[in-house]
């Protein structure tokens, strides 16, 4: 049975790792505008939109608790299936686009160790447009039960950061939290040769919850 984002979440919700640089300026904008708006018209006429903007980023960047599904390889993004290609050393890459609207706290895919990250740096075109593989991004690889697993985080025409927990050499479970990309964005995974795909191009995910491969 498909999971939703609202049905997966469990517990309190926290905010994401790396938030701080956009949250913590937008949060005290609002405070002091409200603070100041029974005294100035200026600070009144401020406060409306400061506070929506900071409710928008303290929305934007949570970072729900998840029950974490069973199966080999489990979503590393919230988003809906962007494509499914074939690729030419016969993996299969599984694209996930992930909107303003979504969770951006990627998760380990399956359980293993981290044998790279990789920065590699790029444009910032929207991560909806095939040029994005062109963007700015970081490259994952995982050594697991299924062999050499890679994922790519990539930046949006907004989000030019992208903030990895994790460095070269860490263990992992399925389902850890393992980075965060700022406001719109795209995270690929690339499927080992034999290993059947189980989502569908326009199928909505959920990390940590919607299964990619079919036994």
């Amino acid at each position: 049975m498909p999971h939703s984002p609202h049905s997966a979440s469990r517990g309190p919700v926290r905010i994401a790792r790396g938030a701080s640089p956009w949250l913590l300026p937008t949060v005290a904008t609002a405070a002091v505008s409200l603070a100041r708006a029974r005294r100035s018209k200026r600070a009144a006429a401020l406060a409306v939109p400061a506070t929506a903007l900071a409710a928008g980023m303290l929305w934007f960047f949570r970072d729900p608790e998840r029950e974490i599904a069973q199966g080999r390889v489990i979503s590393p993004a919230d988003g809906v299936v962007q494509s499914i290609m074939p690729w030419k050393d016969g993996r299969t890459r599984v694209a996930i686009f992930m909107s303003p609207l979504n969770v951006h706290v990627n998760r380990a895919p399956m359980a293993g160790t981290v044998t790279s990250v990789e920065h590699v740096p790029g444009g910032f075109v929207p991560a909806f447009n095939k040029e994005s593989e062109n963007n700015e991004r970081v490259v994952w690889h995982f050594d697991t039960e299924l062999g050499d697993i890679e994922m790519v985080q990539i930046a949006g025409a907004v989000a030019r950061r992208i903030v990895p927990y994790l460095a070269q050499g860490a263990k992992v479970e399925q389902g850890d939290r393992i980075g965060l990309i700022r406001f719109g964005s795209r995270v690929d995974i690339y499927l080992p040769e034999g290993v059947e795909v189980a989502v569908e191009v326009g199928q909505a995910t959920t990390a940590g919850v919607t299964r990619i491969d079919r036994d």
